[in-house]
């Protein structure tokens, strides 16, 4: 990866051995490791184990998960928050394992979509919940640095199986305790 950063140093104008540019390729190698670790990981090893039998049937809900990702299109950043609900059929599953599986989908290059369907299709299958739904609300830097170059605008997806998409009330419960604020 450095020798192709270098390259594309040159590509764009720049002196790869510039004093301030010869650590550059590194740094980047090395920033892009980690912003492509979603690769790396396995859902079965994040979750391990920490799914659990409970007679629990009301709606679970983690919001506001931070999440960092890079479109598949221009390699640019968009980031915001995630909502994920389930309502449990006889299983839950241990809360810091929801944000963990944000972070695999969102380091990925990746569409806003196919992240937040990602997640709801994932928390879906290992826990087989009665319900899920999922709603990502981000900011692109592929919108806001170039191209339309619209800094206050937004994008929201959502995903939703089970009784979030069969049952109005349910849906409608979960988009209000979403945007209900945060502590």
């Amino acid at each position: 990866m450095q020798k192709l950063v270098k390259e594309l140093l040159n590509e764009i104008g720049e002196d790869p051995n510039r004093e301030g540019l010869l650590s550059t390729p590194k740094r980047v190698g090395k920033a892009y490791e980690f912003l492509t670790s979603g690769y790396s990981k396995q859902i079965e090893k994040v979750l391990n184990g920490a799914i659990f039998s409970e007679k629990y049937d009301e709606m679970v809900l983690v919001k506001d998960i931070d999440f960092y990702s890079l479109c598949e299109h221009h390699l640019l950043p968009f980031f915001g928050k995630v909502h994920v609900a389930y309502i449990p059929n006889g299983k839950i599953i241990g809360l810091s394992k929801i944000p963990r599986i944000v972070e695999i989908f969102s380091r990925r290059l990746q569409v806003q979509e196919r992240m937040t369907q990602q997640i709801a299709d994932t928390i879906n299958k290992y826990i087989e919940p009665k319900g899920v739904a999922v709603v990502s609300e981000a900011n692109h830097m592929c919108m806001m640095m170039r191209g339309v170059e619209k800094q206050n605008s937004s994008a929201t997806a959502s995903a939703v199986h089970g009784l979030f998409k069969e049952d109005a009330r349910t849906r409608t419960e979960f988009l209000n305790l979403i945007s209900i604020k945060s502590l």
